[in-house]
């Protein structure tokens, strides 16, 4: 899933960073159990950040959500497409097939 920001159901984007990383990281456990994942099943992440001084914030935000490591590459760009994000991510995520079939 890619192009996952933090935002909230209704649109807004919180204030504080670290509650935009935490939202992030809720919008994208909630498409992985639609999906019949869960965060143990993430292989990969991809993470833009638009400020060096929010990588602690991320890092723990990630840590309480990712206990294993997966591959992982963060960078720091001048913005992003929507200039009032701070965040973005994308994660790759391997189910099995009969893991998904529960969802069905």
């Amino acid at each position: 899933m890619s192009g996952t920001p933090g935002l909230r159901p209704d649109g807004t984007r919180p204030e504080d960073f670290a509650e935009e990383a935490r939202q992030a990281s809720d919008n994208v456990c909630e498409a992985l159990r639609c999906a019949g994942a869960e965060p143990s099943d993430i292989v990969q992440v991809r993470s833009w950040l638009t400020a060096r001084g929010d990588i602690d914030a991320y890092v723990k935000v990630r840590k309480g959500v990712i206990s294993h490591r997966p591959a992982n590459m963060l960078a720091v760009v001048p913005q992003l497409i929507r200039p009032s994000l701070r965040r973005e991510s994308e994660v790759t995520t391997v189910v099995t097939h009969s893991a998904a079939e529960q969802y069905e």
